[in-house]
């Protein structure tokens, strides 16, 4: 459960392919991600200054619906910070009558940002919750415990709505929308992102724009494969 699936954000649009490795030493329920995109978009917002971005992670997965993992990115803020780095857990299962279900934490990491200002620490955790049905889920993450250069995390409240469907053999057409609530203290300005999307065979193509000031619509290139361990 890579942080694009986290989010379930289609602004991500990193929707995965699979590839399966044979080995001897296979670990059950352990797999990898690999991934690169032409600009890492997370709800809404480049977090690459509009540039690519190449990322990867581990999950393991277990049978009772325990999973772990982390996850990595390069960014661009215009700062210090070079890379992302999310740690996250989480429990998901079936509810029963097509339901599902997913809870976890996540903490997102910029291990460099505070490099030259020690003041700039932004690293943020969040609690997230999500309902599924059929093709649709609906998800609500929190944030928590924030460092000084994050204070906008604090108590900041992202919803949101998908679906995904396959519109013809192997390839998936996913809606996504979604809205951003900040605490008044903090002086962020609200927002909603939107986006459309379509995959096939590890690559996805994805358009995204937020009712943001000043902000253009945004279209993606993405390939990603995952492989078990």
């Amino acid at each position: 459960m890579k942080k694009t699936l986290v989010n379930i954000a289609l602004t991500s649009a990193l929707i995965a392919g699979s590839l399966v490795a044979s080995s001897a030493f296979a670990v059950e329920g352990l797999s990898a991600n690999v991934g690169a995109t032409s600009n890492y978009l997370w709800r809404g917002v480049t977090q690459t200054d509009d540039a690519a971005a190449i990322s990867g992670g581990i999950d393991y997965a277990h049978e009772s619906g325990f999973y772990a993992g982390t996850w990595a990115s390069n960014v661009d803020f215009g700062d210090d910070a070079s890379a992302e780095l999310d740690f996250y857990l989480g429990f998901g299962g079936e509810l029963g009558q097509g339901f599902g279900y997913d809870v976890g934490y996540i903490y997102y990491a910029y291990p460099d940002s505070a490099q030259t200002d020690s003041t700039n620490e932004y690293d943020f955790g969040e609690v997230y919750g999500s309902l599924s049905y059929s093709y649709f889920s609906v998800s609500a993450n929190y944030g928590v415990n924030n460092d000084d250069g994050a204070e906008w995390a604090d108590s900041a409240l992202y919803i949101s709505a998908d679906a995904e469907i396959e519109v013809a053999e192997g390839l998936t057409l996913a809606l996504h929308i979604g809205d951003y609530s900040f605490d008044d203290d903090y002086k962020s300005d609200d927002y909603s992102d939107y986006g459309v999307s379509l995959s096939k065979g590890g690559f996805t193509f994805a358009v995204s724009d937020t009712d943001m000031d000043n902000d253009d619509m945004k279209f993606t290139v993405s390939y990603s494969i995952d492989i078990d361990l």
